[in-house]
């Protein structure tokens, strides 16, 4: 396919949810070593009531019900209404009710509403209304984005951009006690990214927004050329993700 196919292909594809298996064959992500689904499953089987913060379109959760006894609650929440209806679709038939609720600043829930609160890749963490929603005794459990994720495209994008150590495990590790959790595991990894067609990159930078913000492919015609004609030289553009694996639980 010729440059302009590739970028006008991946350019009409719909972006709602986080379901990358469109990327197959075209893009690879390692993964990080500690298995969060798998985690996450033996979490929620213990579980009475659960939450998902920030669900996406709901398929990890739904991954995670279908092969792990959910909880006789089990809640999401989403704030993209895109999102929120792909969700509900998916996760009705695990029982899960879907809240369309705004990322932050509140958890719209009655305090300690919940023994278990799970998210992968929050926007934002609300590490406040976290602790707030969880009974005593009660544990969140997560795996973020960490700090400088896929800087490389970033940084080929908009030139070099300095890494905000918001999103660290030091950070985390402070945020959560602030609010009176404590941390019982904290890890993080770096993980090996790549894209084999400039398609791939254009698709992923529509769906995660945060990587070059207010991408278009019209906007950036000229950095996607150079992206077509680095991938074409060798045979692929490669970045570093980031992410954390976060559990702490409320005392009591």
């Amino acid at each position: 396919m010729t440059f302009e196919q590739l970028v006008a292909e991946a350019a009409a594809v719909p972006v709602e949810g986080w379901d990358f298996s469109w990327l197959e064959g075209r893009a690879t992500e390692e993964r990080p070593p500690w298995g969060y689904a798998r985690q996450m499953g033996e979490r929620m089987a213990r579980s009475e009531a659960a939450l998902d913060v920030q669900t996406g379109g709901g398929e990890v959760l739904a991954e995670v019900a279908e092969i792990a006894r959910a909880p006789a609650r089990l809640v999401a929440t989403e704030s993209w209404p895109p999102n929120a209806a792909v969700a509900r679709d998916r996760l009705r038939p695990v029982g899960a009710h879907v809240v369309a609720v705004a990322d932050s600043p509140a958890l719209p829930f009655v305090d300690g509403a919940f023994d278990l609160v799970v998210s992968r890749h929050p926007v934002v963490v609300v590490w406040d209304e976290i602790a707030r929603v969880l009974r005593p005794g009660g544990t969140y459990f997560s795996q973020q984005i960490g700090p400088g994720t896929n800087r490389e495209l970033t940084d080929f994008f908009m030139g070099p951009r300095p890494v905000n150590q918001r999103r660290s495990a030091a950070s985390a590790r402070a945020a959560a006690e602030a609010t009176g959790l404590e941390v019982l595991d904290l890890r993080d990894c770096a993980l090996r990214v790549e894209f084999f067609d400039v398609g791939a990159v254009v698709y992923f930078l529509r769906k995660v927004l945060w990587t070059v913000p207010g991408f278009t492919p019209e906007a950036y015609a000229d950095r996607l050329r150079a992206m077509h004609e680095h991938i074409q030289r060798d045979g692929k553009f490669s970045a570093t993700g980031r992410r954390l694996l976060v559990e702490a639980r409320r005392p009591g």
